[in-house]
This record gives C-alpha cells, structure tokens and sequence, in this order.
C-alpha cells in the first residue's frame, strides 16, 4: 500500500504537467480546430528559460536571493519566453494559413516543431541540464501523509497546476476576453460580426496556452531534473493525449486527461516495466479515437448541413 501510494503522488505531480501542457493543445484547439504540434517545443524552451534564471542567479547552491524569489522569476521568465514564441507562432506561421486548408496549418506546426528544436540544439547544444533541484530545496523537505513522504517540490507542482486550472476555468467563464474566447470558439464569423476582435482574441489564446506551457517546463524541471532540446517531443504527444482523453477542446477535460496518463504512467513504470510505459500511454489514445473520440468530457461536433 506505501509503494502505489507514493506511485499515485508520483502520477498525480506527473499528470499535473501534463495537464498543463494539454490545456495549449485544448485552447488552440476549441478556437481554430486544429492542433498545435509545436507545444511541446514551447514546453522546452520554457524550461530552459527557468533555468537561465537559476543560473544568472548563481545556480543551485549558491543562490544569490531566497529561494521563493528564485523559483518566482524562474516562472515569470519561462511563461515571457513560453508566451513569446506561442505568440510569434500564431503570427508566422499559423496566421497565414487559417483560411486555407486544415492541413496545411498541421504541416505548417510540424515544420515548426523541429526548427525550434534545431534552434535549442543551435543554442543549448545536446548536452542534457540539471536544475539540482535536492540542492535548491532539500529532499527531505516536505510534508508526510500516512505512510508517504511527499517533496515539497511535489506539493508545489500539484498545488501550482490546479490553482492554475481554476484561475483559468474562472477566466474563460467570466472575463471579458474569456467570453470572447467562447465565442470564437463557437462561430468565428458571428463573433466578428458582433465586433470581436478575432486576431486579437486567437493572440490571446495562444500566449495563455504557451505561457501555462513555460510554466510545466520549469516543474518539469524542479522535480526530474534533466532537460534537454529534444524533451518537448514525447511530453507534447502525451499532452495531447491527454488532451483527447480528457476531450479536446474542454478545460476540465485536459485537466482530467493529464490525470490519467500521469497515473497510467506512473504506474505502467512501476508495475510492469518503464519499456512498456509509451505502449500503454499511446495505447490510450488509439482506444480513445476507436471507442469515444471525443473524450471523457468533450462534445461530438455536429455536422453542418
């Protein structure tokens, strides 16, 4: 009972990540109808981003400030980074395509996918970094629950991610952009006609989405330590599992997503074996498209005629 009590924890601080990543996937998703493959390298780019900022402050265990303000501006900087490329994305790259065909915008995020991973690799090299996160906040620190020790890092993670979520869900239902963001969602066209600013509204989608991206880089980071310019790859395909698990396109449904592959990982990891971990992850997503595509909390789109 101790050893899947510390696998749930594990899942848990896991899926958290992943259901941040998936809610760029959902966002993009619900406001133009397609997906934005290059959100794992946002992902990425936040992470590093973090790190930068650990480093410039003299690094792990050597802090120049204390260690809250540390990981504060290790946030704000990846979500600056995360949400200027998400950003400079839609301009460029998506923009331009939105009236053409859904596969070009598709084709379009798959070219973007690896030249942002060839630039990490122009300007971070191949070499893997550690944000030595055991030295940055003890190990041993944290709180025990039952049987279980929990990281602090971990509580940080878990707490982070869902306060997050509800700030969200209360910014689509009832701020002013966030009803402009449904709206879009809905019917473009009338949402244009209605005044909104559409080009404005899908800038605003992407910067959110990108910058809840940076901001699972750097937990990323804090509680596995390793990142590297070709990790955004597998996260961002197990996010937008997640994302069409939990339904594509639904805030609650990335949340819930990111929930199960978490745990569905953690413990494919520790019950059976880590080889089989990617098999029954994506294994998900087949199940899912075969038997409901929707998702758990998506809507079947209904067809115009």
């Amino acid at each position: 009972m101790e050893f899947f009590l510390q696998q749930t924890v594990n899942g848990l601080t896991l899926g958290s990540v992943y259901a941040l990543i998936a809610l760029g996937y959902s966002m993009v998703y619900g406001v133009l109808k397609f997906l934005n493959f290059a959100h794992g390298e946002v992902y990425m780019f936040g992470a590093f981003a973090g790190y930068g900022v650990l480093t410039v402050l003299g690094g792990p265990s050597a802090l120049m400030v204390p260690v809250w303000l540390a990981i504060t501006l290790m946030f704000v900087a990846a979500m600056a980074v995360a949400s200027g490329i998400g950003v400079a994305l839609e301009r460029f790259a998506y923009r331009p395509l939105r009236k053409a065909s859904r596969l070009a915008p598709l084709i379009s995020a798959i070219g973007a996918s690896f030249f942002l991973q060839a630039t990490a690799l122009l300007l971070f090299t191949a070499n893997s970094r550690s944000y030595d996160a055991p030295a940055l906040i003890p190990i041993d620190s944290g709180v025990t629950i039952g049987p279980i020790d929990v990281w602090s890092v971990r509580i940080l993670v878990i707490v982070a991610a869902f306060l997050l979520m509800i700030l969200l869900t209360w910014w689509v239902k009832r701020s002013r952009v966030g009803k402009a963001v449904r709206a879009v969602s809905f019917d473009t066209e009338a949402a244009a006609m209605m005044g909104i600013d559409v080009d404005r509204v899908i800038v605003a989608t992407f910067l959110i989405g990108s910058a809840l991206a940076g901001i699972g880089g750097v937990m990323v980071g804090l509680v596995f330590g390793r990142i590297f310019h070709l990790m955004g790859f597998i996260a961002g395909l197990k996010a937008f599992t997640a994302a069409v698990v939990g339904g594509i396109g639904s805030i609650p449904g990335a949340m819930l997503g990111g929930l199960l592959i978490g745990f569905a990982e953690a413990y494919t990891t520790s019950y059976i074996s880590s080889t089989f971990q990617n098999l029954i992850v994506f294994g998900l997503l087949i199940v899912f498209l075969l038997v409901r595509p929707h998702g758990f909390l998506g809507r079947p789109e209904l067809a115009k005629v």
